[in-house]
């Protein structure tokens, strides 16, 4: 099976649905290709009720984008405790956090330049 290339507007997409399958919450976008210096192009960032909830979040968002494109991500940390994982795709990264980490580590205020996207759940 061969790697198929896929857009990070078609990455985003499967990402985007992944979570809200599993109804991860306060889903937001980060443009930050107009900021300097940045590590990447997009950040997805969401929010899981428990550490069961982010790790199953974390685990669909993987499975999918597989699916779609054979790739692995580059890099994937936080699933030991599931408090916070960050998904590594190489020009988007996703962020899950339960509720309480992500308002003490406030990602959306520290790049107040992205444009940000904030995504209606469907459930």
């Amino acid at each position: 099976m061969t790697k198929k290339h896929v857009s990070a507007d078609e990455l985003i997409a499967v990402i985007i649905k992944a979570i809200d399958e599993i109804k991860g919450v306060d889903v937001q976008i980060l443009d930050l290709r107009e900021i300097e210096n940045t590590v990447c192009d997009y950040f997805i960032i969401a929010t899981g009720t428990s550490n069961t909830h982010v790790n199953a979040i974390s685990g669909i968002i993987q499975k999918q984008v597989g699916k779609l494109s054979q790739e692995k991500p580059w890099h994937v940390e936080g699933e030991d405790n599931s408090e916070w994982v960050l998904i590594d795709y190489v020009n988007v990264v996703v962020h899950v956090f339960q509720k309480h980490i992500r308002e003490f580590y406030d990602i959306e205020s520290l790049w107040g330049d992205a444009k940000i996207t904030l995504i209606p759940s469907s459930n």
